[in-house]
């Protein structure tokens, strides 16, 4: 009786149905995988156009998903600028002028130390939960690795300038693997492409990104994280003004 009374219990758990993972829950924990709580993390970013290229050196604390704060270390020309962002506000701090510059709303799309990344890019960089619906696109290979293709369409109320993005992320672990831009208009603008997967605090994450404009070519910028640490013990005061003079 026993074992027959255990029999069923197991037929009608396993005939319960399972609920299907949502495409934004996919793309929350990419999300959470990538940033956590709070991150300090060094890294390069080259930037190359086809008349030159450079590399700039630097440090982020971040704290998610409202603070930010950038301090570079090289080239020597470039080294003490820090650019500090508090919500949806953005300032620069110049040592060479000894200025505090805030970055007005008519200057969000302009390059960000003249990468193919914009001002809006910081602010909006971690808004792809809340600020746009999610559908999943089926499945494709990325690099090797099973993928959800997942389409991001701007809620009718979102402060965003994409018209749309679509993201590759593994089946596996989470890892985001693409990301592609598109305009109003459904137009590729640009691709960001993630690689060489590298083991920081205990996590998987792709260590090298290519932003990738569509219309420029050769254009490129290149990052390269070298540390992530994740859940690092910051606090709201650290993202002031004051501070960004003072960061090393």
């Amino acid at each position: 009786m026993v074992r027959s009374l255990t029999f069923s219990v197991l037929l009608l758990v396993f005939a319960l149905p399972v609920r299907a993972q949502s495409a934004r829950d996919i793309v929350r924990k990419a999300n959470e995988l990538m940033r956590g709580a709070s991150t300090y993390s060094e890294m390069s970013m080259t930037i190359t156009k086809p008349e030159w290229s450079r590399t700039i050196a630097m440090k982020v604390w971040a704290l998610e998903p409202d603070y930010s704060l950038v301090y570079v270390t090289e080239p020597a020309r470039d080294k003490g600028s820090v650019t500090l962002k508090r919500k949806l506000e953005v300032w620069n701090w110049l040592p060479s002028v000894q200025r505090t510059i805030k970055i007005p709303p008519s200057m969000m799309l302009q390059s960000w130390m003249g990468s193919d990344f914009t001002n809006d890019d910081l602010v909006r960089q971690s808004s792809i939960v809340d600020d746009y619906t999610h559908e999943l696109g089926g499945e494709e290979t990325i690099a090797g690795r099973r993928c959800w293709k997942i389409t991001l369409v701007p809620k009718p109320d979102a402060g965003v300038v994409w018209g749309k993005l679509v993201m590759w992320i593994a089946r596996a672990d989470y890892i985001e693997l693409r990301t592609d831009f598109f305009d109003e208009d459904n137009a590729l603008v640009k691709s960001f492409t993630g690689s060489a997967i590298k083991t920081f605090d205990g996590r998987a994450l792709a260590s090298h990104w290519e932003m990738v404009p569509v219309l420029e070519p050769g254009k490129k910028t290149v990052i390269e994280y070298k540390d992530i640490r994740f859940n690092v013990k910051l606090e709201q005061s650290f993202f002031s003004e004051q501070n960004m003079k003072r960061v090393r």
